[in-house]
Order: C-alpha cells, then sequence, then structure tokens
C-alpha cells in the first residue's frame, strides 16, 4: 500500500467542505442511522415474535437487516463523529476498519438482494427447480454473498488497490484519487461482479416474473402457485421499485469509481464525491419498507407490535402469502 494513504494525510485540514456543509452532513448521517437501526430492529424483532414468518426465503431478509444495522452502526457514526470534528478523527486503521465494513456490509446487501430476485425468480418461474430448493440450498446462497462481500473488503487491505479518506475529509473509501493499475483494475472487478452482474440478473429475474404473473392471471392459474403477491400489479410495482432504488443507491458510487479510472479523479466534483456514499449508505433504512413493509402479512405483524397488541390478538390473513418460499427453517 502506497504511502500516500498513511497517516500523514489523514488529519486536520484536508477538507473541501466548511464546518456549516460537515454540520449539515452529520446531521442527515444521525436521522438516517437512527431510523436505519430503528427500522431494522423492529424487522428482526417482528421475527422473532412471529415464529410463522420464519421460513428459508425470510431468512435473506432477516440477513438483509443485519447489514443494514452494520452499515448504519458502524459506518453512520463515525463518519458523523468526523464531520462534526470537520475532518476524519479515527487514524489511520480507523480508516481501514470503516472503509472495509462499510464495503463489506454494501456487498453483502447487493449479494443479498440479488439471491431475493434469483429466489423469486425460481420460485415463480422455474417451480420445477424453486420446488426443489431447501434451507440447504439457501444457506449457501446467503453464504455466498456474504463470502464474496469478504473477498472484496478485503482485497484493498491487503494491497490491491487502498483506503483511503476522500475529497471530504470525514469519511473513507476507496482511494479512487490514485488512479493506478492497482485501483482501476479492483475497481473494474468491483463494478463487474458487484454492480452490472447484480443489475442484469435483477432486470432478468423481475421481468420474467412479471410476465409469469401476467400469465398465471390470464389462465387463472394463481390458485396452483405459491405466490409472494397475488396482485399483478404490486407485483410490477415492487420489481420496478426495487432496481430502481438499487440503481438511485449505488449509480452514483459507480461513476464516481469509473470516472476516477478513466479520467481525472481531480476533476470529480466534491459534492458528487460525498453523495455517493451517502446514496449508498441511504439503502439502509429504505431496504425495510421495500422489503418488509409491501408485505400484507409483515406489514399485519408490525402494525401489531407497533400497537403494543399481544400475539393473540394480531390476526394475519392466511390467504395472503408471506413470501414466495415457505420453506421452514428447520427442513
Amino acid at each position: 500500500m502506497s504511502n500516500d494513504t498513511g497517516d500523514g494525510d489523514i488529519g486536520e485540514g484536508h477538507s473541501v467542505f466548511s464546518q456549516m456543509e460537515h454540520n449539515i452532513v452529520a446531521g442527515y448521517l444521525i436521522t438516517a442511522g437512527v431510523i436505519s437501526i430503528a427500522s431494522n430492529i423492529v424487522v428482526l424483532l417482528m421475527f422473532v415474535k412471529f415464529k410463522e414468518l420464519c421460513n428459508a426465503t425470510n431468512a435473506i431478509i432477516i440477513n438483509l437487516a443485519f447489514t443494514d444495522i452494520g452499515v448504519a452502526s458502524i459506518g453512520y457514526p463515525m463518519s458523523a463523529a468526523s464531520d462534526l470534528h470537520g475532518s476524519w478523527k479515527f487514524g489511520f486503521t480507523g480508516c481501514q476498519v470503516y472503509a472495509a465494513l462499510n464495503i463489506f456490509f454494501g456487498m453483502a446487501s447487493i449479494g443479498l438482494l440479488t439471491v431475493v430476485a434469483i429466489d423469486r425468480y425460481l420460485t415463480i418461474c422455474r417451480a420445477d427447480i424453486g420446488q426443489k430448493m431447501n434451507t440447504s440450498s439457501y444457506t449457501l446462497m446467503i453464504l455466498a454473498a456474504w463470502t464474496n462481500a469478504l473477498f472484496w473488503a478485503s482485497m484493498p487491505v491487503v494491497g490491491w488497490a487502498s483506503y483511503a479518506p476522500d475529497p471530504t475529509g470525514a469519511t473513507c473509501t476507496i482511494n479512487w484519487r490514485n488512479n493506478d493499475w492497482s485501483f482501476v483494475s479492483y475497481t473494474m472487478a468491483v463494478v463487474l461482479v458487484n454492480f452490472l452482474i447484480p443489475l442484469l440478473a435483477m432486470f432478468y429475474c423481475y421481468y420474467n416474473v412479471s410476465t409469469s404473473m401476467k400469465r398465471y392471471i390470464s389462465s387463472n392459474c394463481l390458485d396452483v402457485i405459491n405466490l409472494d403477491w397475488s396482485d399483478q400489479i404490486d407485483v410490477t410495482k415492487m420489481s420496478i421499485v426495487m432496481i430502481l432504488m438499487f440503481l438511485v443507491a449505488w449509480s452514483p458510487y459507480a461513476i464516481v469509481c469509473l470516472w476516477a479510472s478513466f479520467g481525472d479523479p481531480r476533476t470529480i466534483p466534491a459534492t458528487m464525491a460525498i453523495i455517493a456514499p451517502l446514496f449508498a449508505k441511504s439503502s439502509t433504512f429504505y431496504n425495510p419498507c421495500i422489503y418488509v413493509i409491501a408485505n400484507k402479512k409483515f406489514r399485519r405483524a408490525i402494525a401489531g407490535m407497533l400497537r403494543c397488541q399481544t400475539r393473540q390478538q394480531i390476526t394475519i390473513n392466511h390467504h395472503v402469502s408471506m413470501t414466495i418460499s415457505q420453506l421452514p427453517l428447520a427442513q
């Protein structure tokens, strides 16, 4: 790792923003962090209270909640504290840990979103394969997402690219200002494996889910398949929102990395440099809305919890499937 990413670069006076701008960013991070942690804890408590919701497919959502809590509990506080301080305040080691953990949880989240898309495709469009899926199959897919994230997060630590403070001076990420061969090759690999391929997979899966749902509805075959949403319009809207939110969250970050790889990193606007990681982190508080609140059974369960109702007082409509797959975790 080059010396220009060492402690000498991590200190006072390196931010391109005023203290007022840092304070605004810190306020956003604190607010978003509280919302993210609270909403994802509610999601986890829902699964603890309602054991019937704990099936193999929902294990993916549980893991997704843990990635969101990971970013919100580690990334948000350290970045907010540095913004209030006016510059990165946790030193070189803190920079490496912060950046690696944010990349780790971020890549794991992308991988898990892809697993959700694959699961829905197999269950709705390829029932012959979906019916053969069991707990071991889901465990392997989830582990693959975490393992992939661990690999890409650890590479800059061992020398393939590097981590360093960004131009704001208050957060650490991949050192895209040093666009040497190591950075370019790492960035190209990350964008391909953790952005383009997942994006194409989601488009393919959700397009086929939408067309299959339309076919099932037109032929009145909904009663013979296991569905997460019985209404075709809801499924189409959900698919579009999933893809759009994925693009909104990660496109700015991918653009900055590609810009730094093929252009002059010094020409990247400072505003874009801070917006990119903020948008990527934003997925931690809208994920519960998209992947949990939109589900009718989840919505009823959470509403009952927030009203402090007992388990016996909460009625979950058994005519609406909890998720696509109903495989019990004990299987």
